[in-house]
């Protein structure tokens, strides 16, 4: 085929294939060396026309409100994604399920008030999360971070967390920095898992360690996160509070209680069997008494009938 003749069909869908993965770069942003750039541009929504290869995206100081999983999956390359200062409030199943090269994320400064379990399920290569200052977001599942086995810094800080099951951290065995000040944590009995976990996982110390501190309760207020593990074991396994002997007195009085109505209902029923059987006793001796006249009066009338001198009394 010449030149002259124009390009061929093969060569059209060739540029057509380039055009997708170029992408035209979103309105108001920057797009240079796979790079893009939307810092505060006053996005409401998530830019639909970004090329494909995209490694790094910067989002972050926009109005975005949801992450869509069907856009966002078309960026397979991508290993960096900045959302901070947003207005996204979930993260939804799945979401991330097209961008597994994710290195990077930051979800900071949002509205975010639902993490779904399976939200990061399959960010394995994930190294740093940012999910502080959401206030709304109260509440993590435990298998929330179970496949972010890369994890290496993990920032939470001023949530609205009050309590965290330490089984979300079992599968994190190359965590080296977990960040916790700023949130209500509620230092009672359901704490005290975690809190042996702060004490054994040998995090990294940091700046941030004396600045997560308990809210509740009010004997625990203001300790260290980090070191409440002890005085938490102390309260809830080898120590009782005044709930606890209230709670164990009335146990002993109802079981006293209980033991007393049962001796008394038996020793009723013993004396009721007693008189039953003495009464019966006493009918069957009556019973045999008025046998033996019966038969000693039979015996003397046969032997007045057979001797015929035995005097008569009538």
């Amino acid at each position: 085929m010449s030149l002259a003749s124009g390009p061929g069909p093969g060569w059209l869908l060739f540029s057509f294939g380039m055009g997708l993965v170029s992408g035209s770069c979103p309105n108001n942003c920057l797009c240079q060396a796979q790079e893009v750039t939307c810092t505060g541009k006053q996005l409401t929504e998530f830019p639909t026309d970004i090329p494909l290869d995209t490694r790094r995206l910067f989002l972050n100081d926009n109005r975005i409100t949801s992450l869509p999983a069907m856009h966002l999956g078309l960026l397979s390359d991508l290993v960096y994604l900045d959302c901070q200062n947003n207005q996204i409030q979930e993260v939804m199943d799945y979401t991330f399920v097209g961008v597994f090269r994710l290195i990077y994320l930051d979800l900071s400064s949002n509205n975010l008030t639902y993490i779904s379990p399976l939200s990061f399920s399959v960010l394995t290569n994930l190294v740093q999360l940012n999910m502080a200052n959401n206030p709304q977001l109260a509440y993590l599942h435990k298998y929330t971070f179970a496949n972010t086995t890369s994890l290496r810094h993990l920032d939470l800080r001023n949530n609205g967390l009050e309590t965290l099951d330490h089984n979300a951290f079992r599968h994190l065995l190359a965590l080296e920095k977990l960040y916790l000040s700023g949130n209500p944590w509620n230092c009672n009995c359901s704490f005290l898992d975690f809190a042996i976990y702060l004490l054994v996982s040998y995090l990294d110390p940091s700046a941030d360690e004396l600045n997560a501190t308990c809210v509740d309760p009010l004997q625990l207020k203001g300790w260290p996160i980090t070191r409440v593990g002890n005085p938490l074991r102390y309260m809830c396994i080898s120590h009782l509070n005044m709930k606890d002997y209230i709670f164990l007195l009335l146990i002993g009085f109802c079981i006293f209680a209980a033991g007393t109505v049962a001796a008394w209902i038996t020793g009723m029923c013993a004396v009721l069997y007693q008189n039953a059987r003495r009464r019966s006793s006493q009918d069957d001796g009556d019973d045999e008494a008025g046998q033996r006249v019966a038969i000693n009066k039979g015996i003397f009338q046969t032997k007045v009938n057979s001797n015929p001198q035995f005097p008569q009394l009538i």
